[in-house]
């Protein structure tokens, strides 16, 4: 039986991430350390509570020769006490760069894609109240506003499910003794203690911290509290969004500027955040402060020039209007999606390229040659064929980074953006279906605070 005070605590985190359905099923990432199988523990007793149940995840990221035996090991002793589990095997070559930050991404690549097989909505990970202090303290080193400080968040939403962190405010300890308590072994994974990462080069710096005042519970206070003017800013930066920012279905964005220079500095840094993430990166990490700050500075005092590049985006003037255009680099859309050419003579399912666009390719015969999905652009021009379909006025730099389906240096079909009928018949071209789809929407969710 979980400690009454833990399980409360987890509950309590739980019901205000819900609402969840009748019978709520639950993934939990379960590495094998004591963080994870005691939340694992816990999962599973307020699943069955509720008539819902759960399912154990283990990455093993083949980066140790003993990982495939700890997953088998693992998987074991959670199915004894009638845990399912399932072990995911991220498969990669050699790493030898930003090693945890590649794993940690695949990590959760590989564990959103199982709750999609599964049909699972939501996602437990075992993140702490030590952990949330390491990663104030991280961001801290990195000169980090608002929004670093803030830490994790409790709840996230990805595209695929509902990530969870239900043990934010509960120390290492109280969950080490949990696991004890039922008699539930873990292990510890040794980069934990590997001084090659700085968070395992900062562990060693809590004592000391601890001892002038910078507890890990204050430091997860600070991010509690910087938490709720996140929260307090990103509402107001939605507001200006949905007042002063236009967003095109080819995927582009035109942003008010007089708009966005009457907000208070913070909130236009992160208006003009949201939309380079949507627009540039597609739901990957935004672009570092000390760099969005140079570009909104251009921005208001009228240095842009002809524009400029940030989060693989080009940000430029629209002399006439006095607006922001904000669109995909075109040399960032690099993409290079390879198609069986038997994939054109039936229906399929729609892709997805750039991580921005979603496309159907048109149904053809007589192709029996390798083609590939990639950008419009060509040597910084738009293929001649494909602009004479393309929607009048439609920007330049925003066409060479639509996608396109070619045979070689032939252009195959173009995306389905034109003016009319008359202009399809001119370009005697077939057409693919294309849906601009960021995996981050330009407006995100709310910062959720523990």
């Amino acid at each position: 039986m979980p400690d009454p005070t833990v399980a409360d605590t987890f509950a309590a985190a739980l019901d205000a991430g819900g609402p969840f359905e009748p019978g709520p099923r639950l993934a939990v990432a379960v590495s094998g350390g004591a963080d994870s199988m005691a939340l694992c523990l816990l999962a599973d007793r307020w699943a069955r509570d509720r008539g819902g149940s759960v399912l154990a995840l283990t990455v093993d990221h083949r980066l140790r020769p003993d990982s495939a035996t700890e997953a088998v090991d693992l998987g074991r002793r959670l199915e004894r006490r009638g845990i399912a589990h399932r072990t995911l095997v991220w498969r990669h070559g050699p790493v030898t760069a930003a090693v945890q930050a590649t794993a940690r991404d695949a990590r959760y690549r590989l564990l959103e894609a199982a709750c999609v097989e599964a049909g699972i909505l939501h996602l437990l990970i075992a993140h702490t109240l030590e952990d949330q202090a390491e990663t104030v303290l991280l961001r801290l080193a990195k000169g980090s506003g608002v929004d670093g400080l803030a830490g994790m968040a409790s709840m996230r939403e990805t595209a695929a499910v509902r990530l969870l962190r239900p043990l934010l405010a509960v120390p290492k300890g109280a969950l080490t003794a949990v696991c004890a308590a039922a008699g539930l072994e873990w292990f510890e994974d040794p980069s934990n203690r590997d001084d090659r990462f700085a968070r395992a080069r900062l562990r060693r710096l809590v004592p000391l911290l601890a001892g002038e005042g910078l507890t890990a519970g204050r430091l997860a206070d600070t991010a509690r509290r910087a938490g709720r003017a996140r929260a307090a800013l990103d509402r107001a930066a939605a507001r200006l969004l949905a007042e002063a920012a236009a967003i095109l279905p080819e995927g582009y964005i035109v942003l008010d500027g007089a708009a966005l220079a009457a907000e208070p500095r913070e909130v236009a840094l992160r208006a003009l955040s949201s939309c380079l993430t949507a627009v540039g990166v597609g739901g990957g990490y935004p672009p570092r402060l000390e760099r969005l700050e140079r570009l909104l500075a251009a921005v208001l005092d009228g240095g842009l020039g002809g524009g400029r590049t940030l989060a693989g985006c080009r940000v430029q003037p629209r002399k006439k209007s006095g607006r922001l255009l904000i669109c995909r680099e075109p040399a960032a859309a690099k993409e290079l999606l390879a198609i069986d050419p038997a994939a054109l003579r039936a229906p399929h399912q729609p892709l997805l390229w750039d991580r921005r666009f979603r496309l159907r390719l048109p149904r053809l015969n007589g192709i029996d040659r390798p083609l590939t999905v990639r950008r419009l652009g060509t040597a910084g021009r738009i293929a001649a064929k494909a602009a004479d379909a393309l929607k009048p006025g439609l920007p330049a730099v925003v066409a060479a980074a639509l996608p396109g389906l070619w045979q070689g240096d032939t252009l195959i079909a173009a995306p389905k953006f034109v003016a009319s009928a008359e202009a399809r018949e001119l370009c005697k071209m077939p057409l693919c279906d294309v849906t601009y789809a960021p995996v981050r929407p330009v407006v995100p969710p709310g910062f959720a605070v523990a």
